[in-house]
């Protein structure tokens, strides 16, 4: 028995697309482009001390930058960093500029839409810098009342909370963390909105400044690694990093090295 002409193309046609023969050839892996290049590239804004923070001399540490040297480590590359603002972040990891990012970023559900996330690596929560002892005890709903004048750092999510929540509040965005805690210092805002581990450590490192900033839980802050999200490899190689950066204890190192009060 033999097969008519339509049959046999119609069966050669079905068997190339199931071997992959007639399709575009597949994007190559993160993975095997970061070797291939011998160098993983970090996206991150560099101004979200302690997490992470770029120096005078152009260099960047905090925790996030120690946790991705090490990821640099295991691909058996260097690290590169790219400092960039914090609302190009996404966008950077879409289109290939860079690999990862680690950079105090909040797993939310607008920039899950864009990139994958693993994790989180910690949880935190938004808390206010101020030297207003009321406004740092102050909860969500009497913020709300409140109308002072609050700096935020542009395009985090302290800044689209601020905004959603703060009606009545005044909002003055920021480039800097640095900036930002100069405006309290002088009294040009009544206080700066963000993360716990950029309060604490605004508190520890100007002690002389008088801030006050209490961890009043609110909102909750998943803190996570951003990757592309079509690279599945990639996905499962960070998370099966990341799982054994916390059973091995180095993440509870990092956050000893980075986020713990001194004692007195």
């Amino acid at each position: 028995m033999t097969l008519s002409k339509g049959i046999f193309a119609a069966l050669v046609a079905f068997t190339l697309i199931f071997s992959g023969c007639g399709g575009a050839t597949p994007a190559p892996s993160t993975i095997s482009k970061v070797q291939k290049k011998g160098e993983l590239v970090l996206g991150t804004s560099g101004n979200m001390t302690p997490m992470t923070r770029q120096l005078e001399n152009g260099d960047v540490v905090g925790l996030d930058i120690d946790l991705a040297t090490v990821m640099a480590a295991a691909l058996k590359v260097k690290l590169t960093i790219k400092v960039m603002p914090l609302d190009q972040l996404a966008t950077a990891v879409e289109n290939g500029t860079v690999d990862v990012v680690l950079s105090n970023y909040t797993m939310t559900p607008e920039r899950n839409a864009k990139v994958a996330f693993v994790g989180p690596y910690l949880t935190s929560g938004k808390c206010l810098i101020t030297k207003i002892p009321d406004l740092a005890n102050a909860k969500k709903d009497e913020l709300a009342e409140k109308s002072n004048n609050l700096v935020v750092i542009e395009g985090s999510t302290s800044e689209a909370f601020a905004k959603a929540l703060m009606k009545k509040a005044t909002i003055i965005p920021s480039k800097s963390q640095e900036t930002a805690i100069e405006m309290v210092r002088n009294g040009k805002a009544d206080a700066m909105l963000t993360d716990f581990p950029i309060c604490q450590a605004a508190v520890v490192n100007n002690p002389d400044d008088n801030f006050v900033s209490i961890f009043s839980r609110l909102t909750y802050e998943p803190i996570g690694i951003a990757v592309n999200p079509n690279d599945t490899h990639f996905i499962n190689w960070t998370q099966n990093f990341l799982d054994r950066m916390e059973k091995t204890g180095y993440l509870t190192v990092l956050g000893e090295k980075w986020l713990s009060i001194p004692q007195q």
